[in-house]
């Protein structure tokens, strides 16, 4: 198992190093001047000319530049937003924990509601269920989600005034921020107004964690039922039945479990895809999250915003996508066996 965990982190350097190499060659192709691509700093005196040629090698080769630009990235220092002037690492922590937040809520809701909806699938003896089921999943897979996003606020928001709209929580409400959580800081927040403030701070996050919540909840539930058709026809389920096991203890403590197993791992796959959908989802709902940053920073042209966001949201998505691979090898039994042997 070390060895492997070994290699998975090679693996996540290797990657990591390649991202980092097609960002410092796109950032020489940005049509400005590169120290500007580099720093953010639109009219460097000459004195800060000289430290930037000094800390990015400007006048070595190419490979030397490559070194200093990593060294850089990696130290934090990943330059000042040409539009506020203030650094970007700095905006990027602030927005992280609202990203981080309304993909874990989204995700929440996409397994609590896919898991149930996808054994009912496969279990159940009448095709209308079957049918009405599959057709919602195949419904929700394919409405475009600015589409489902602006008919919820529509709908929800505008007609029947029960959710808000945009935002994160009401300006009225002060909160201190102590995880960078909202909804845990309401709950952590002394205030008086901390029960209302979390309610608000519920209230804000539905509208786009549902709307987000719809492409994993769809392929929760048919990779669910594909799972729980398979299983339930294996042998060990089978003997089960004929000691007189109750269903639900069957489903709950032999099949599910094997059945999360490949959910598990194409929710590994389409976390590029959820990323791109958070970020849609954060612009329409106006929430202060890493996308609206992001797509506010490449309509203003604030070049190491674009950097900084991109390399945040890749290096994300290349952790957690391993992340998930090092937890389904650890889950599945073939996977552990085919390791050991492989050792």
């Amino acid at each position: 198992m070390a060895r492997y965990l070994i290699r998975r982190l090679n693996l996540f350097l290797a990657t990591s190093l390649v991202l980092f190499l097609v960002m410092f060659i796109v950032t020489s192709k940005f049509p400005v001047e590169h120290t500007f691509a580099l720093t953010g700093l639109q009219s460097p005196t000459s004195q800060e000319l000289a430290q930037i040629e000094s800390d990015y090698q400007l006048d070595s080769s190419q490979l030397h530049q490559f070194f200093a630009y990593l060294q850089q990235r990696l130290s934090g220092n990943l330059g000042i937003s040409a539009t506020s002037q203030n650094p970007v690492i700095d905006e990027l922590t602030a927005v992280l924990p609202a990203s981080f937040e309304l993909g874990i809520v989204a995700g929440l809701i996409a397994l609590v509601l896919g898991l149930p909806l996808g054994v009912l699938a496969s279990l159940s003896k009448h095709k209308i269920t079957q049918h009405t089921i599959m057709a919602i999943t195949l419904t929700g897979y394919s409405i475009p989600v600015f589409w489902l996003g602006l008919s919820l606020s529509l709908w929800f928001g505008v007609q029947l005034g029960w959710l808000p709209i945009s935002g994160q929580i009401n300006l009225l409400y002060d909160i201190r921020p102590v995880s960078g959580f909202l909804l845990i800081d309401t709950l952590l927040s002394d205030s008086q107004y901390a029960t209302s403030a979390f309610i608000d701070a519920l209230l804000h996050i539905i509208l786009p964690a549902v709307t987000l919540a719809v492409l994993p909840f769809t392929v929760v539930v048919r990779i669910t039922r594909a799972a729980m058709i398979a299983i339930m026809e294996q042998t060990y389920i089978k003997a089960a039945e004929a000691r007189g096991l109750h269903t639900s203890i069957i489903v709950l403590r032999h099949a599910l479990p094997n059945a999360f197993i490949p959910v598990l791992k194409n929710l590994g796959l389409m976390l590029g895809a959820f990323a791109s959908y958070a970020m849609v989802v954060e612009v329409i709902f106006s929430w202060p999250g890493v996308g609206a940053w992001l797509v506010s920073g490449i309509y203003q042209r604030d070049y190491t915003v674009i950097q900084g966001g991109i390399l945040a949201v890749a290096l994300i998505i290349i952790f957690l996508s391993i992340l998930i691979e090092v937890i389904h090898t650890a889950m599945n039994p073939l996977s552990r066996k085919e390791l050991y042997a492989a050792n």
